[in-house]
């Protein structure tokens, strides 16, 4: 990997290190916002490593939902990955997700099960949006359908 793709990759992670707070909105259709919640996270690095965990807890129609997100970069491979598990969206096994890097977004897919129908993609793009401002967004890939706004995570960094 060169000098220059190593320091850009860096600065990705590292731009969205901290405590978070902010409002989850959650989408069930194209048009239909079905709830929207307070929420509050940690992205940080894991050790020395090039891999951040986001754990966070939020609400969806006042149930309380926690998850959290390893996210990193294989320089075998050069692409991103990920792994997801919460307690709302994916309760029930953990969602593996990879992606090439897109100066400056961490943009990963993965795919899980949905009884009776092809597996469905599912999209994550995380983006620092200046220095105290996150966007987390992720989008539903029905089989044969447009991709549709699922999750929008808006964030902004909790100083002390």
């Amino acid at each position: 990997m060169t000098d220059e793709r190593t320091a850009a990759i860096e600065q990705i992670l590292q731009s969205v290190v901290g405590q978070w707070q902010g409002i989850a909105r959650t989408w069930f259709g194209p048009e239909t916002l079905a709830d929207e919640s307070p929420i509050r996270g940690s992205l940080r690095r894991i050790g020395t490593s090039r891999f951040i965990i986001h754990e966070y807890e939020s609400a969806f129609e006042a149930t309380p939902l926690h998850g959290a997100a390893i996210y990193g970069y294989n320089q075998l491979t050069a692409s991103f990955e990920g792994a997801w598990v919460d307690s709302f969206h994916m309760p029930t096994n953990i969602m593996l997700s990879t992606g090439k890097p897109a100066d400056p977004t961490l943009n990963v897919l993965g795919s899980y099960a949905v009884e009776g129908s092809s597996d469905w993609g599912w999209r994550t793009e995380i983006v620092a949006d200046g220095p105290d401002r996150l966007l987390i967004t992720a989008y539903n890939r029905q089989p044969d359908e447009p991709e549709a706004k699922a999750v929008e995570i808006i964030y902004s960094r909790v100083t002390a």
